[in-house]
């Protein structure tokens, strides 16, 4: 066990075993909760920072802790289905479906909360995004804590998600009274976002469970404008209207350098970003280049970049996903001036990927 002090909160470090965590160190995580504190603690997709979803205060601190927008609502994460019903004002026949066949997993959904939940969990909305995830140490902190637990990503607003405990103490440390260490996540992008208060069950923001997977169940899946780009923004670049979901701001997910997303025919891409790194290069500026397996020989070729990421390749893209944050995360930390990325195929995982790099190019997307 580690304490790690900073400002006016010892943030205690405590390594779990990813699978079977230790019950003495879920214990200490669990009464923190209790006591209005907040802990980071491991997902299947990315590190969470929680609080008792009951508790107004701790879950503001969650906000204070983040610099997180008040408008931007959390997910409230759950250890067994029968806890829904405590946050709910209904659970309709397609919510049960869609509980049985894919939870525990990464799949959120959007429901009609009930009166007791806090406004400052669903920021004043009048529904509540609720999950239950696939980490036993994520299953066993809840379970003993006996409360739902109102988490977003253990970063602070803005940045790329946390995939390892390292990331969340980084950001984090001093700010939080603990960090749960699982080791690295598995999928490394958040969960799907699925509204079912619409007529048509909506996509708000694709992650680990594709759009693919929910139309077997469902058949029709609808998928929210902003998801693309579009209808978000408004000409000057602020939002038209409050988010929904978590990962809805017009920036997020984003490095401390410029992230440029060229999209389009991959030999347009290629020659696109050479164009781009050697203008840049010739001005001073240390880039990155963030490629496909495919294509990582041209640039290696023609004056290989100060940074080359190699995520994947057109149909690795899990292995793209789990890849993408720390890859993102490296890039600050070889304090590149620029960042270079190739866009990714959209189906599948994929539509998760290129939903990130969008929000954290923000304007910066070219097509070509």
């Amino acid at each position: 066990m580690t304490t790690v002090h900073n400002h006016t909160i010892s943030t205690q470090y405590l390594k779990v075993h990813p699978d079977q965590p230790e019950p003495e160190l879920i214990a200490i995580a669990a009464e923190i909760i209790h006591r209005g504190g907040l802990v980071g603690f491991p997902t299947e997709t990315v590190y969470g920072l929680g609080a008792n979803a009951w508790d107004q205060a701790a879950v503001a601190r969650i906000f204070q802790a983040k610099g997180r927008p008040g408008d931007n609502p959390l997910i409230v994460h759950v250890a067994e289905p029968a806890m829904v019903r405590t946050l709910v004002s209904e659970l309709p026949p397609l919510a049960e479906q869609l509980i049985t066949q894919f939870w525990p997993g990464p799949l959120t959904l959007v429901l009609p909360r009930s009166a007791q939940v806090p406004d400052e969990v669903t920021a004043g909305l009048e529904t509540v995004a609720v999950r239950m995830p696939a980490h036993p140490v994520a299953l066993a902190l809840i379970s003993a804590a006996q409360v739902p637990i109102a988490a977003p990503s253990a970063n602070r607003s803005g940045r790329p998600s946390p995939t390892t405990a390292e990331h969340v103490l980084a950001d984090l440390g001093g700010k939080i009274e603990a960090i749960l260490d699982g080791g690295p996540t598995g999928i490394g992008v958040e969960s799907t976002v699925l509204d079912l208060t619409a007529g048509v069950p909506t996509i708000l923001r694709p992650g680990g469970v594709t759009r693919e997977e929910l139309a077997v169940v469902l058949g029709q899946v609808a998928i929210d404008p902003h998801v693309e780009g579009k209808g978000v923004l408004s000409a000057g670049g602020g939002l038209l209207a409050a988010p929904r979901s978590p990962g809805m701001k017009y920036t997020h997910y984003a490095p401390n350098a410029p992230l440029i997303l060229v999209e389009g025919e991959e030999s347009r891409v290629v020659e696109h970003i050479l164009t781009l790194r050697a203008r840049y290069r010739q001005s001073g500026k240390r880039v990155a280049v963030l490629a496909r397996a495919e294509t990582a020989g041209y640039y290696r070729q023609h004056h290989p970049p100060e940074f080359l990421a190699v995520l994947g390749g057109r149909d690795e893209l899990a292995v793209v996903a789990a890849r993408l944050y720390r890859t993102l995360r490296a890039c600050d930390e070889a304090g590149v001036d620029v960042i270079l990325a190739e866009g990714f195929p959209t189906q599948g995982l994929g539509a998760a990927v290129m939903n990130r790099l969008r929000r954290a190019a923000g304007q910066n997307i070219v097509l070509v």
